[in-house]
């Protein structure tokens, strides 16, 4: 796999939060004060998805295809699912679903990751940290609209 490969599978994960924003529907949402602004969001994203591409390229380079790729490339498609799901969908239980087993397949990661290289799995602590904080303010948005779960 070359890094342009994990370039575009990064990208093609990137783009699920470029396709379905959160619009009016999100805007008008109750959330807890703690949410973070909106331009945080695009931010943190951008710089998640680098060492998202870095972490992976380390990892294919040093073993190429084998259970910690095979759980960097689960981890996307979760990634991916949750944008459609929670703004595209307006399913906040299944977001919320979809952003725990995100969390689950990154925390795999870094432990397998970290037997192949430990600047890979250092790479997505940052990454399950900010996936931690969009877990409890899915629950939380969702807990806080219980009317508009179900879209």
């Amino acid at each position: 796999m070359s890094a342009i490969v994990i370039a575009v599978l990064v990208l093609a994960a990137a783009a699920s939060g470029a396709v379905f924003k959160p619009g009016p529907w999100y805007e008008n949402l109750r959330r807890p004060d703690w949410t973070p602004p909106n331009w945080a969001f695009p931010v943190v994203w951008s710089i998640l998805y680098i060492a998202i591409g870095v972490s992976g390229w380390l990892v294919w380079q040093a073993q190429g295809f084998g259970l910690a790729m095979g759980l960097w490339l689960l981890q996307l498609v979760f990634n991916a699912a949750w944008s459609w799901l929670f703004f595209g969908r307006r399913r906040m239980d299944l977001a919320f679903v979809d952003v725990c087993a995100l969390l689950l397949s990154i925390l795999a990661y870094i432990a397998v990751a970290a037997q192949v290289s430990q600047m890979a799995a250092l790479l997505f602590v940052p990454y399950a940290l900010w996936v931690a904080t969009a877990a409890t303010l899915n629950r939380s948005v969702w807990r806080l609209n219980p009317e508009a779960a179900r879209g």
